[in-house]
């Protein structure tokens, strides 16, 4: 019951992003932007600079970005065989490659793990947020515009443009430098960067609003839920099994593989138009399914019950 309750606010905020679409016909495009462009850099400048950096953290960058390649390969072999475009591969990747372990994530872990799986799901988090913000950008670029068939140099030159990696550089920047900030300046960045996370739930509830049952593509949805909800954990099993870490780091890391598509997704897609329709509702139906997935992946790892 303790699971639902904590997933309540979540829906609720897609919700008020429906009703507000339905009622007051926002551009989408534009709130997208500014989430990207202005509110999102200093979230990650913020979780960068307040995390302390460890070499635990080299375990964690190889087996996120392991999991992550692993998971587009087959995603690029199966648009291969059924000859998708690059648009609709790239869609896919996004749906099916990036996972919430961010205001989703992190409160599942917290539950179940308490404090010390907390940690962990944190740093994950962060490294969630770089992944998105350089290959998860790639994608979204690449397979944006008319054709999604963009040079490479142009998909490159759109990537570097991007201030949301630039945040998270600067954050770390200044962790090394130990350059401090004071607690004004620190509770403004703050303000700004965790905006960024309602208003990305909010942008996705509206693209909920703007679609029509009828036009989904069911064939590539399922098959992007059956990557993010069943392949990605079984994937995350392998990867931890070669990994010196705690055998309850383990379990987390297996846990977190099996979140739902990460919201952001929805942002880019909706940006560089790679087609948002497929990308959201992706989103949606695995955020509503893990309600079935999650308790199921919880008991195969043996997770604790909490109190």
């Amino acid at each position: 019951m303790q699971f639902f309750i904590i997933l309540f606010p979540v829906f609720c905020i897609f919700i008020v992003g429906f009703i507000a679409q339905k009622a007051l016909k926002f551009d989408i495009a534009n709130l997208s932007k500014m989430s990207l462009y202005v509110l999102s850099p200093f979230l990650a400048f913020k979780t960068f600079y307040l995390h302390h950096l460890t070499i635990d953290y080299l375990y964690y960058i190889i087996y996120i970005f392991s999991l992550c390649f692993i998971l587009v390969a087959i995603i690029s072999i199966w648009s291969w065989l059924c000859k998708y475009n690059t648009k609709e591969r790239c869609a896919m990747i996004l749906s099916s490659c990036f996972m919430n372990n961010g205001n989703y994530g992190t409160p599942v872990i917290l539950v179940f793990f308490g404090s010390l799986g907390f940690d962990l799901a944190v740093i994950t988090m962060i490294l969630q947020q770089f992944l998105m913000s350089t290959v998860g950008i790639y994608y979204a670029v690449k397979g944006g515009g008319n054709s999604g068939k963009a040079s490479q140099k142009a998909i490159m030159m759109k990537v570097i443009r991007m201030p949301v990696a630039y945040g998270a550089l600067l954050g770390i920047a200044f962790q090394l430098c130990q350059i401090p900030l004071s607690a004004s300046i620190l509770t403004s960045i703050s303000m700004i960067g965790d905006a960024s996370i309602v208003v990305i739930m909010i942008i996705l509830g509206m693209q909920l609003a703007t679609l029509k049952v009828a036009q989904l593509e069911y064939s590539k949805i399922s098959v992007a839920l059956l990557v993010r909800m069943v392949i990605s954990p079984f994937v995350a099993m392998v990867l931890v099994h070669f990994m010196p870490i705690d055998a309850m780091y383990k379990q987390i890391l297996i846990v977190l593989a099996a979140m739902p598509t990460a919201a952001n997704t929805t942002l880019m897609s909706v940006q560089f138009n790679t087609k948002p329709e497929l990308v959201s509702s992706a989103t949606f139906i695995s955020t509503l399914l893990s309600l079935v997935t999650l308790p199921m992946v919880l008991w195969l790892v043996n997770a604790p019950i909490p109190a």
